[in-house]
């Protein structure tokens, strides 16, 4: 059925809800999991010119951290369940951009991700990247919510 199913993650509760149920699938189905997640270049928030280069320097190494720090979650609940797994650490300006281009990059046939179940205005003035990775994926996405 799936030989690979991406997982992307930002940290949150509701991401890790859906790395569990993603990692339980592909256990199901004997697949492998790919873990992603985006961060924003630096440029994204403010003009590089704008940042001394030892800050720059600083925040990119923080962001770096972070990200590696979120994967090692996915890669530690795959192990456990005994499931084989990847994690990539994937940096655009969109991260629904950057999550669509990890699965086609890595061949994956499955996204599994979370929906944080915004409304309303906030989910109108916010957007959903869930939403945005649904619009343009061309391969099934799971929304777990």
């Amino acid at each position: 059925m799936y030989k690979c199913i991406l997982l992307p993650t930002d940290g949150t509760e509701f991401c890790e809800r859906a790395v569990k149920h993603g990692i339980g699938l592909a256990k199901l189905v004997q697949a492998k999991v790919v873990g992603v997640t985006v961060t924003q270049p630096l440029h994204s928030a403010v003009p590089r010119s704008f940042i001394p280069n030892n800050l720059a320097a600083i925040i990119h190494s923080e962001t770096v951290k972070l990200a590696d720090e979120k994967l090692a979650v996915i890669q530690k609940l795959a192990e456990a369940a005994g499931v084989a797994a990847e994690v990539v650490r994937q940096s655009n300006d969109h991260p629904w951009e950057g999550i669509v281009q990890t699965a086609k990059a890595e061949h994956c046939d499955l996204i599994v991700m979370a929906s944080h179940g915004r409304r309303g205005v906030s989910g109108l003035v916010l957007g959903s990247e869930t939403q945005k990775v649904l619009t343009h994926s061309s391969i099934p996405v799971l929304v777990v919510r």
